[in-house]
């Protein structure tokens, strides 16, 4: 297609091209309207001047007869502009008057009328038109008065040309205006799509152009680019998270062959069969635990569980979770409190009570002291884990503080990440997503995971809205991928 088919197709024209009618349409019934009463106001002139003639002649002619009407015909018609006169006897001859030639049967047409017409000092043949009044004094005879029409002729015409150069004028300016607004709303739309095209084959790092106007296409750029960022992030998410489980679960699973292995060449026994089966048993509940918890973050990240969200106190989760790990923690020498308020919430209820366990867990695995491990006596403070539910303003905070080493600031952001350990805790079972479920179920209500330092040891805070329908501001669902995964 051509630039000047692409250019008349676009709606940026078109909807010009249709302005532009409008617009014409309505100038042309202005200036219509304009000339039509320009006409009747000129035409009301004219017969309010003739009528009052006629009146002072009648008068004229009955007071004083016909000979003082026929000189003041003769005078008036010598003043510069004069009107027009004709005074006829009864058999249609001419007595006095300014008028040379009428069209035929004026004359005998009682009232008013337009006629063609000639001056008798008219020196070309051209006829003029006027407005004219044909009255009958006493004895039959006639008089005529009446006034040109070069005067209403001559404006409508002013009028008129007007109105041309206008309308002229109007198109070209519209049709001008319409392709400089086309080609600029085509060219932002011809950069949009080369954008996108660069994306489909494969650039998720591209942006629409976003101008400094603010109009309708420059918030859908930024909505645009908004959505753009976000798949950016789940592919790069899904692609950290394949990376990962490459990487994360091929180590367990080559280590349950070789035990399976290992089993078929060595033992000789039921019982040894029988602790070969039972460690793998023990190796695949490690892996369904890490798939599992896989699972749960894509469908909070995917906000599957948006649907099944209801209203419930976040103290009564926080009990919950206190009394399931308080023997737990005393087994693993640690003491755990809970300090709750009323803290209604909106939001998934299994979720919330999922991310805070797993908040739990890891106070309790990896927030020992550090002086305990040397085989010093802590005190009874530096052994406690609290679990908080209280109300700030407008938000929920659920909170969970060990005094453990704690996680350093500069390794915070990178914590949350899904299959991430940190060095302090790499000797210590677990698959580094504790966190990163936690995050993703406060994304999915639209709160967010916060790790701060307890000084010593870390908070891990779930912030997360009071109010209802606060996730309605994460991204749309994507696909399923639990099910398939299943």
């Amino acid at each position: 297609m051509t630039a000047f088919g692409k250019l008349v197709r676009t709606t940026a024209f078109r909807l010009t091209l249709v302005y532009l009618l409008l617009f014409a349409i309505f100038a042309a019934s202005l200036l219509g309207y304009f000339a039509w009463n320009t006409r009747r106001l000129i035409t009301e002139e004219i017969t309010q001047t003739v009528n009052a003639e006629t009146s002072e002649f009648n008068e004229i002619y009955g007071r004083r007869g016909l000979f003082f009407v026929a000189r003041a015909i003769e005078y008036r018609s010598l003043r510069p502009g004069a009107n027009l006169y004709l005074l006829t006897s009864p058999t249609g001859q001419a007595i006095a008057g300014n008028v040379g030639s009428l069209a035929p049967g004026v004359m005998a047409t009682i009232g008013w009328s337009e006629t063609a017409y000639r001056r008798i000092e008219d020196a070309d043949d051209r006829d003029h038109r006027a407005l004219v009044r044909v009255t009958v004094l006493e004895n039959g005879f006639r008089l005529l008065i009446g006034r040109d029409l070069a005067e209403r002729r001559r404006l409508f015409g002013i009028v008129a040309k007007a109105a041309q150069w206008s309308i002229l004028i109007v198109v070209v300016l519209g049709l001008g205006g319409g392709v400089f607004v086309a080609r600029r709303v085509l060219r932002r739309i011809d950069a949009m799509s080369g954008t996108a095209h660069r994306i489909m084959i494969g650039d998720l790092s591209e942006r629409l152009p976003v101008g400094r106007s603010g109009d309708e296409l420059d918030r859908l750029a930024e909505n645009l680019n908004a959505m753009l960022e976000r798949i950016e992030a789940l592919m790069s998410g899904l692609k950290e998270v394949s990376d990962n489980i490459a990487h994360d679960l091929k180590t367990p699973l080559t280590r349950l062959r070789n035990r399976a292995e290992e089993a078929l060449a060595k033992s000789g026994c039921e019982a040894d069969y029988r602790a070969a089966l039972e460690r793998t048993i023990e190796e695949s509940d490690g892996l369904i635990r890490t798939f599992n918890a896989l699972l749960m973050i894509a469908r909070a990240e995917s906000g599957q569980a948006r649907g099944n969200m209801d209203d419930f106190d976040a103290a009564e989760v926080a009990g919950g979770i206190h009394e399931l790990y308080e023997p737990l923690a005393e087994d693993d020498g640690m003491i755990l409190k809970v300090k709750t308020e009323a803290t209604p919430i909106h939001g998934n209820r299994e979720l919330i009570s999922q991310a805070l366990a797993n908040l739990v867990e890891n106070a309790i695995k990896y927030g020992k002291p550090v002086a305990q491990t040397g085989g010093t006596v802590v005190s009874m403070d530096s052994r406690q884990i609290t679990i908080e539910a209280k109300r700030g303003g407008d938000q929920v905070m659920l909170s969970v503080t060990d005094r453990g080493p704690g996680i350093p600031e500069a390794d915070r952001k990178h914590a949350i990440e899904r299959f991430v350990r940190l060095e302090a805790s790499r000797t210590l079972p677990g698959s580094g997503l504790g966190l990163s479920l936690a995050s993703a179920v406060a994304t999915l209500h639209g709160g967010e995971l916060r790790l701060g330092d307890s000084q010593p040891g870390l908070v891990a805070t779930l912030v997360l809205p009071a109010r209802a329908g606060a996730g309605d501001r994460v991204a749309p669902p994507i696909p399923d991928v639990s099910q398939k995964v299943a």
